[in-house]
């Protein structure tokens, strides 16, 4: 079998800055984000993968466990019914994004039931704390008409949650959705969908980011349309997560999931060298200045850190047995999890998307 370091290349795929040839795309049954990053690959000016050291890092990640994440529900919500943690995930995955005080770099946190929780876990935490409160935070016609206020006391912390006016915002858009069309429950969204991720428009992805602009995460790019989509899949892949013991949520396209571009995976990929940055962005990220959404180097940064997870998956399996072959966000865990805490310092871009 063929490893990376014997691909072709792109037609005419030569690296913008270095003039080194770009490692051939690998197609990795047809995912939209996927086929949408080649004009980023392609054209980058400040940042750069290197099939070397995915080569490298996949001589020894290959021999780890790399288990299917078992992510469990916080609290009680995972005691419920499949469709108590469809709700509640996907609603919780419509504001799951920056804990980080953009000017003081203070990250959210909270205490409840008797423990410390911060970042994703203290939103979660929040929320559980609401509806032991009795707040209806769950249902969508309570999400349409939230105000700020409410959010204040329900997100009660701290500091105040980052971006609470955008947060907000984006529970009035969906709510509304969920009011009209799906009884006010995410579960009834889901139920409406094939077991596909993409089907033609009509998967459970296509059909997120049509019928929910929030979770439409896509970039301009020298007159491309990048797709990350990176909330609509991890939303997806922690309700799967949750569920496929008792296979409550089959998926039949699961491989077509990539990695959830983010803060942490690319740092990640940065401090094992997978990829690199040019001076004037490597500057930019450890002098704390902002890269703004959309920009160019925010858009190269994750794009590259999907196509260089998808290669890393792509050689690890090239080195492991047939019956030990994993997916794209079985490596996204893998980095996410041993690099989250790591002092070294990430990109900061205020956005909803991530």
């Amino acid at each position: 079998m063929a490893t990376l370091g014997a691909m072709t290349t792109l037609a005419g795929g030569v690296n913008a800055t270095t003039g080194a040839p770009a490692p051939r795309w690998p197609k990795l049954q047809g995912s939209p984000v996927l086929d949408s990053l080649h004009p980023v690959i392609e054209h980058s000016r400040d940042v750069r993968t290197h099939v070397d050291k995915i080569v490298e890092v996949a001589n020894w990640m290959s021999y780890e466990e790399l288990p299917m994440p078992d992510y469990q529900m916080p609290f009680d919500v995972g005691k419920g019914t499949a469709e108590d943690v469809i709700d509640f995930v996907l609603t919780a995955d419509c504001v799951d994004t920056a804990f980080t005080d953009f000017s003081t770099h203070v990250k959210f946190q909270v205490d409840y039931a008797g423990r410390h929780w911060s970042d994703s876990d203290a939103l979660f935490a929040c929320m559980k704390r609401a509806m032991d409160n009795g707040v209806p935070i769950l249902d969508g016609k309570f999400l349409a008409q939230v105000t700020r206020p409410d959010l204040e006391r329900i997100f009660a912390a701290n500091i105040e949650l980052p971006m609470l006016d955008e947060k907000m915002e984006v529970w009035h858009q969906v709510g509304s959705v969920l009011a009209e069309k799906y009884a006010g429950r995410f579960h009834n969204f889901v139920k409406s969908c094939p077991p596909r991720l993409y089907d033609n428009g009509a998967g459970i992805i296509d059909r997120m980011v049509k019928e929910f602009p929030r979770f439409n995460d896509v970039s301009p790019y020298d007159g491309a349309t990048i797709k990350f989509y990176k909330l609509p899949q991890l939303g997806i892949w922690f309700v799967y997560s949750n569920l496929r013991k008792n296979n409550q949520f089959p998926l039949e396209d699961l491989g077509k999931m990539t990695a959830f571009a983010d803060y942490i995976v690319p740092v990640a990929l940065r401090i094992l060298g997978i990829v690199s940055y040019s001076p004037e962005l490597e500057h930019a990220i450890n002098t704390y200045q902002m890269i703004p959404r959309d920009s160019r180097q925010e858009v190269e940064i994750r794009a590259h850190c999907i196509y260089a997870t998808a290669l890393l998956c792509e050689e690890v399996n090239n080195l492991r047995p047939k019956d030990q072959q994993i997916i794209i966000p079985q490596i996204d865990a893998r980095l996410w999890t041993h690099y989250h805490t790591t002092w070294w310092p990430h990109h900061l871009t205020r956005t909803i998307m991530y």
